[in-house]
């Protein structure tokens, strides 16, 4: 491995990028080639071989999946410019990790969206996309698989158009089609570019026979770039020349701001449209500097901070992973500057720790350092009970930046260790996955005891229990699935009064609330306090709020609460006798009289499913999917197969691959992602 990056890089020319798609498009594939290329790595390890460096997991090498984001370093000089850094994080491309997906993309200032050329714009594509869009990082695109039979460039860029609302801007076209893949014609440079069997790149301007063939596609990019940028558009219309200068700072400009998409195709695994993908990334995704000024909340209010070393310590906590030398907290620094031996203010945990270790990643690698800066993305190694989604700032100025967001849990599984001795390891190692990954719950059954798991999916939890057992030496049994079902408010109630009085001699209990609730239909809890006068004081109002977020985790049904806006319209306090944990427990009783009297709605998590099947099949598929209480929305004619996309809910869908595969003979497949909540068509199945 080369030695770590340092600040001698000026940040202009930093780039933080992930890697991002549908599960088998090739991320991985085309992380290690961009490792390769860069010199980061002296020779490429394979998916399907268990040894990518990204994939280092040995659940994942097993599985052939990436389960976990990883991070790793480079240096790029692209063939006319001078040399930059980059931070890539190759993310996981199956729905049951989304979760590193989002963490990922909050922390990341770009992206290379990455589509396969045969199967196009795919669900998990969908997902991932919207993730960055709602993250507003700016994106290019890189079509992979172009060496394969059916691969297809324009398939996939009007996918892109349809299917995810982009605006995709080819940069070039390949030369040769699936096995005779053999170059890319850059629109942008006026030149060709070609590969020899062992991916060995040249390049050449075009010939004179190239230009007249060529050029009439350069100036159509040429002019739907100039429809979001008034200096090439300028520059357009006064019949200059545009020369690649002129053009690649348009396409930065207009990237950068969400307009368009640039997209490069080529084949990873074939060593083939690596190189101009480098000089993309360089070309058109952001530097630190690049990104919008982030917001801290703080004691004196809101501020905003830019990726200034001098400026004030904010950095947030976006992955920990448990090794064998420590744990690693990654950490995003936003502002300031973080070094070994400093004291930070931890936001969620309210506690001033210190920095012992920091280490610059590569992947299952680590290499210390003394100091990062405003713009990198570091892991602290050594502590023991980091919480993700926190802020660390300096001490004496405490910040807390926007947090992150999991999607609910939707399957859960019953946990019971095989042999009582291994009790204390299960605890411990349940709560080890739990601190690393917030789309894992851990909970207990009321009625039996037993120890409930919650994720995202069957694999996800499949994947929790082999580190279990892999990890924490545990024989654990597994019970049967359990769908996370969610309750809401059926109408509006007013005035609900909650009491807490116990004054039995000596300090007492005393909290009056009175609530309004409402439901609201986005799904989400919002608290109102309208009390006037002061008849509920503000560190009460606060305890208030609290407690009823303590109640929501479940309704008069049994399941947690969602969709509701609750009002505190009036309250009472005692002298002596009031205190928070008084009005946190008004609070709960307040909110359970309010739902008991409004009754409550129940929602059932469900699929969005795209299954591609032989066409002699689709009866089958389509009955089979009826029969699930699944509703198809379209089915696509792809020549001899057929997509059908449907919606189903996750209750209907045990056992549904096995299912399909009888269905088809084992020719057909199925991918699903979670596509939210509805109301339930039935009572919840027995756990």
């Amino acid at each position: 491995m080369n030695t770590p990056l340092t600040s001698n890089t000026p940040i202009r020319r930093w780039r933080n990028l992930g890697i991002i798609a549908h599960v088998d498009a090739g991320k991985t594939t085309l992380t290690e080639r961009l490792l390769w290329k860069t010199g980061a790595i002296h020779r490429t390890g394979e998916v399907h071989d268990g040894a990518a460096t990204t994939d280092f997991d040995p659940i994942e090498r097993r599985r052939g999946i990436t389960i976990g984001a990883a991070a790793v370093q480079a240096r790029w000089t692209p063939h006319d410019g001078a040399e930059h850094r980059l931070t890539v994080i190759d993310t996981p491309g199956h729905i049951d990790f989304a979760i590193e997906v989002e963490r990922s993309l909050r922390v990341l200032d770009g992206a290379v969206a990455v589509f396969s050329g045969v199967d196009g714009v795919q669900p998990q594509s969908e997902t991932v996309w919207r993730q960055a869009r709602r993250h507003g990082v700016p994106l290019i695109a890189f079509v992979n698989k172009m060496d394969r039979v059916g691969a297809s460039l324009e398939r996939t860029l009007a996918q892109m158009r349809d299917k995810l609302d982009a605006v995709p801007w080819a940069l070039g076209e390949t030369v040769g089609a699936e096995s005779d893949l053999s170059g890319w014609i850059d629109y942008v440079a006026r030149e060709s570019v070609s590969w020899d069997d062992a991916g060995n790149l040249s390049r050449q301007a075009w010939t004179s026979e190239e230009a007249a063939r060529f050029e009439p596609a350069r100036q159509r990019l040429i002019e739907a770039v100039a429809d979001h940028d008034d200096a090439l558009a300028e520059a357009f219309l006064d019949a200059r020349a545009i020369d690649a200068a002129l053009l690649k700072a348009a396409l930065r400009r207009a990237t950068l701001a969400g307009a368009g998409t640039p997209v490069l195709a080529g084949s990873a695994f074939k060593n083939k449209g690596v190189e101009p993908l480098l000089d993309a990334i360089v070309d058109y995704l952001p530097s630190p500097l690049d990104r919008p000024a982030v917001r801290a909340q703080s004691e004196r209010g809101e501020v905003e901070l830019a990726p200034d070393a001098n400026g004030p310590l904010a950095g947030l906590v976006f992955k920990i992973v448990q090794q064998e030398h420590g744990a690693q907290t990654f950490v995003r620094l936003y502002s300031g500057t973080l070094r070994v031996g400093d004291t930070v203010w931890a936001s969620r945990r309210e506690k001033t720790l210190r920095v012992g270790r920091l280490q610059v990643v590569q992947a299952d690698r680590g290499q210390d350092v003394d100091v990062a800066y405003a713009g990198e993305i570091v892991a602290v190694v050594g502590w023991k009970d980091a919480i993700s989604g926190e802020t660390l700032s300096d001490a004496g100025e405490r910040l807390a930046l926007d947090s992150i967001q999991a999607q609910p849990a939707v399957l859960s599984w019953r946990l019971t260790a095989a042999k009582s001795s291994d009790l204390i390891r299960l605890g411990q190692g349940l709560a080890s996955l739990a601190q690393q990954d917030p789309s894992f719950r851990v909970g207990t059954d009321a009625d039996t005891g037993e120890t409930l798991v919650w994720g995202m999916g069957e694999l996800h939890l499949e994947v929790m229990v082999d580190r279990l057992r892999e990890l924490w030496n545990v024989d654990v049994r597994t019970g049967s699935p359990r769908v996370a079902y969610q309750e809401t408010p059926s109408r509006a109630v007013r005035g609900v009064e909650g009491k807490q009085v116990k004054q039995n001699g000596g300090i007492g209990q005393f909290a009056r609330v009175v609530i309004d609730v409402e439901p609201r239909q986005d799904g989400q809890f919002e608290f109102v306090d309208l009390t006037v006068g002061g008849v509920v004081p503000r560190n009460f109002v606060a305890a208030t709020e609290k407690g009823l977020r303590a109640a929501l985790a479940e309704g008069p049904q049994g399941f947690p609460v969602v969709g509701l806006t609750v009002t505190l319209v009036d309250g009472d306090t005692h002298a002596t006798d009031s205190s928070e944990m008084s009005f946190q427990i008004a609070a709960a009783k307040a909110l359970a009289s309010a739902l008991a009297q409004t009754g409550t709605t129940l929602l059932e998590p469900v699929m969005a499913l795209v299954v591609d099947t032989p066409a002699a099949n689709v009866g089958d598929v389509v009955g089979d999917l009826q029969r699930r209480s699944g509703r198809v929305l379209s089915i696509e004619d792809k020549g001899g197969r057929s997509d059908v996309t449907a919606r189903a809910p996750l209750a209907q869908l045990s056992g549904y691959t096995t299912t399909l595969r009888s269905l088809s003979q084992g020719r057909a497949s199925a991918s699903m992602v979670f596509d939210g909540y509805e109301v339930a068509r039935g009572l919840p199945k027995a756990a």
